[in-house]
């Protein structure tokens, strides 16, 4: 059952340039191809795989700028080098207590995260012998390659980039916005029937509602929405799997995942009843999935009690879940801003103003949280020190 797409640019957008609406043009033409290929119908994880990762078209692996002021947003690392300083802090403590010296980090971004967690480890004598990189596009992996051998060039010998994850590893395995971008699978219940939505196209892409022919979506949908009346959300089996993947291979050591979300009460809840999904464009948030695809980062909230169950599944165990706020302060973001000189000074003033942002309860201090799933039991976890809500998962 088609239902409506929104189709006119929100009025604070601004338009990107020719060569950008002529790259959006052949993501849309290789959409209707893979849409007529499909049937006539693709669901929205395949969409959503399709617009961010297809080889040379998606947003994550063309080659427009993603990350910073100059992209469409700036994440915690870019925000100031203090977030990986005080993030280095729990790192290292991973890495003494198994013993092991091996850093994984996934979708590392602009490599600004690896660059500081590189150096504040080194300057701590905690530094690792390998730190691995996995990321789908050739273009960030260029440019992290790029930012570490400028900022941080003694450690660059340490650093290799992976296409699969390691069979088996020991150590810290480190995911900053990496799960909300992971595509999820949009279900809907009406009038007591299960539907999943897609897309189709005939002369634009629009939403399109199927009834829900997975079972297994079925029965984690039933078991999550709430127990009556309409409701859509989504449900994201990709994001639990790869937990899965990685508690299984991982021998000793623990995960962190820091990214926006809630706990599962609170993800379906009554009031939440159209879901999670954003597109963000130039430092801008829409909701419409269809705005020059190719060009537009499309994200959902992570289900933190879904990761934890997955990390459990995999023989992990729940080391601590905690607001970024809290757990940055336990960490000792605090200290390391008083390193940087006179409270007076222009230097200061800067990176006030940016740890202010990252632990604020109204910008990224609260929604954002961090997820510990560890293999080891002896680990010390100074960023749950302030608080630890892992009772609320």
């Amino acid at each position: 059952m088609p239902t409506t797409a929104t189709t006119s640019v929100p009025a604070n957008l601004p338009e990107p340039d020719e060569a950008g609406r002529e790259h959006s043009a052949r993501v849309v033409a290789s959409l209707r191809s893979e849409i007529a290929r499909s049937g006539g119908w693709i669901s929205f994880a395949k969409y959503m795989q399709h617009v961010l990762y297809a080889p040379a078209l998606g947003y994550y692996v063309a080659g427009a700028r993603k990350f910073g002021h100059a992209g469409d947003f700036v994440t915690a690392p870019e925000t100031t080098p203090l977030f990986a300083r005080a993030l280095a802090t729990q790192v290292a403590a991973i890495l003494e207590a198994t013993g092991a010296r091996e850093i994984v980090e996934f979708g590392a971004g602009s490599g600004a995260l690896a660059a500081e967690l590189l150096n504040a480890l080194a300057a701590s004598g905690a530094e690792p012998s390998r730190y691995a990189i996995l990321d789908v596009s050739p273009g960030l992996r260029e440019r992290q390659r790029a930012t570490i051998a400028e900022c941080a060039a003694d450690c660059i010998d340490q650093v290799e980039w992976l296409d699969a994850l390691p069979a088996t590893f020991d150590g810290a395995v480190v995911m900053n916005e990496v799960l909300d971008a992971l595509p999820p699978h949009l279900i809907a219940r009406r009038n007591g029937e299960w539907f999943e939505r897609g897309v189709a196209c005939i002369d634009t892409l629009h939403w399109e509602d199927r009834p829900l022919a997975d079972a297994h979506l079925q029965a984690l949908a039933a078991q999550r929405f709430p127990p009556t009346g309409d409701y859509l959300s989504e449900i994201n089996p990709a994001a639990e799997a790869l937990i899965e993947d990685i508690g299984r291979r991982m021998g000793a050591g623990a995960l962190l995942i820091i990214d926006y979300g809630f706990p599962q009460a609170e993800f379906y809840h009554v009031q939440r009843s159209e879901g999670t999904l954003m597109g963000h464009y130039r430092h801008r948030s829409h909701a419409d999935p269809f705005l020059w695809p190719g060009l537009t980062d499309l994200t959902a909230h992570v289900d933190f009690t879904a990761i934890a169950l997955a990390g459990e599944r995999a023989g992990l165990h729940v080391a601590g879940y905690a607001p970024q706020a809290a757990f940055l302060l336990g960490c000792g973001i605090l200290e390391r801003l008083q390193e940087i000189g006179e409270p007076e000074s222009v230097a200061y003033l800067r990176e006030a103003a940016a740890v202010q942002k990252l632990t604020s309860p109204a910008e990224m201090g609260e929604l954002f949280k961090v997820l510990a799933l560890a293999k080891s039991d002896d680990i010390e976890w100074p960023g749950f020190s302030v608080t630890d809500r892992s009772h609320r998962l």
